[in-house]
């Protein structure tokens, strides 16, 4: 499960083009949500309805979804993964000016559509990238800083709009318009700044897949990748959408002008922990630390789920972002470690396409115990689930590896 025993010289370092992939993230991340915490409201104006909203979030990351499958194979059957990030990328930097020329919600949706396309685009083949950058022996610290950034964008984003409105008395566009500098950053760096990596002197040339997401080739992903993608599933199912977070603080009396605070206290934490944890994970065995996020995402759930009050919530909401930097980074590397370098980006396609049906269904499941049971019983639920996870992850024997 961990291929990181031969790790490197202490002062050896991650490479200058993972640190670059991981402030392009952030930029973009920044970028993305300064525009994603206004556009429900900004939608309403345009005149949409509760149900429409839904149906554009949802389309729109199912898309993303599957996009990634199907951009991570064709980085396989390039042999090259910066084209595709870069295309990605520059796809939703050029979608960005479209939301605050937009007069009508059709111009909207088709820039958000586009958006989640371009995600879908570049999220498989910057993944395999990162892999490809990174010494073995690093790959915690490489996906657990990469996280860190972007997570760090996903709470600088919604913060810099929140000052924006405030300061412009509500105005939507001038928001949207300063998100497109971030946007094209994020192109500009990944550009300039990427590189693939070189193949060695002398090197045979790697096996390109001819058809990467034939039978014969997935067949070729081994045992272990397969275990990681199962173990992934059942532990999405258990982390359903953050929203959760957001309704059970309304529940429990947070002003609307606060609730946004939920979320970004999660970011926060999860942005600062991912790598600091992601470098332990290339010291510690990997199993233990990914069993040990389990039993955080447990204790989350049952301190929100049985602790009255916003103190309670807290200290859910804290471990929530925990458990987070202690587990997606580190997923992210293990799919690194078991998947064969030639077929890593068809590898993440799938990983993240599983992942994404998963949170789908996690989040259509908790919504429905919400309805039936109450707040309680979802998270009850979740903590059932994820306990689930470990007890699959400590029968397997590979908490310890």
């Amino acid at each position: 499960m961990n291929d990181h025993a031969a790790a490197p010289p202490r002062r050896a370092g991650l490479p200058r083009g993972i640190w670059a992939l991981g402030f392009v993230s952030m930029l973009m991340d920044i970028s993305s949500e300064m525009i994603h915490a206004l556009l429900p409201a900004y939608l309403v104006v345009l005149g949409a309805s509760t149900l429409a909203i839904g149906l554009i979030e949802g389309i729109a990351e199912a898309t993303a979804a599957i996009v990634k499958v199907f951009s991570g194979a064709l980085s396989d059957w390039l042999g090259r993964r910066k084209l595709l990030a870069a295309i990605g990328y520059g796809l939703a930097a050029c979608t960005k000016p479209v939301f605050p020329l937009a007069t009508t919600l059709g111009w909207v949706v088709a820039a958000r559509f586009i958006d989640r396309i371009g995600k879908g685009i570049r999220g498989a083949p910057r993944d395999a990238l990162i892999a490809d950058l990174a010494p073995p022996g690093l790959r915690g610290a490489a996906f657990g800083l990469r996280q860190s950034l972007d997570t760090a964008g996903a709470f600088i984003g919604p913060l810099l709009a929140i000052g924006l409105m405030a300061l412009s008395d509500n105005d939507f566009r001038l928001v949207f318009w300063v998100a497109v500098l971030p946007a094209f950053g994020a192109f500009a760096l990944i550009a300039l700044a990427v590189h693939d990596p070189q193949p060695d002197a002398g090197a045979a040339a790697p096996r390109r897949p001819r058809s990467p997401l034939s039978r014969r080739e997935l067949a070729r992903l081994p045992r272990a990748y397969w275990w990681v993608v199962g173990i992934a599933a059942v532990f999405t199912l258990a982390r359903f959408s953050e929203a959760f977070l957001v309704l059970r603080a309304q529940a429990l009396g947070l002003g609307l002008m606060w609730v946004p605070a939920v979320l970004v206290l999660m970011n926060v934490v999860y942005s600062l922990s991912s790598y600091p944890l992601g470098r332990l994970a290339d010291r510690l065995p990997r199993g233990v630390l990914l069993a040990a996020g389990f039993v955080v995402l447990v204790a989350a759930d049952l301190a929100i789920a049985l602790f009255e009050g916003l103190p309670g919530l807290a200290v859910g909401v804290v471990l929530w972002g925990l458990h987070m930097g202690m587990t997606q980074g580190l997923l992210a590397a293990l799919v690194a470690d078991a998947a064969p370098a030639e077929l890593r980006g068809t590898a993440f396609g799938v990983f993240n396409l599983v992942g994404g049906v998963a949170l789908l269904v996690a989040s259509v499941l908790a919504g429905a115990l919400w309805d039936a049971f109450g707040a309680r019983a979802t998270f009850l639920a979740g903590a059932g689930l994820a306990g689930l996870a470990l007890a699959g992850l400590l029968w397997r024997g590979r908490w310890a590896q």
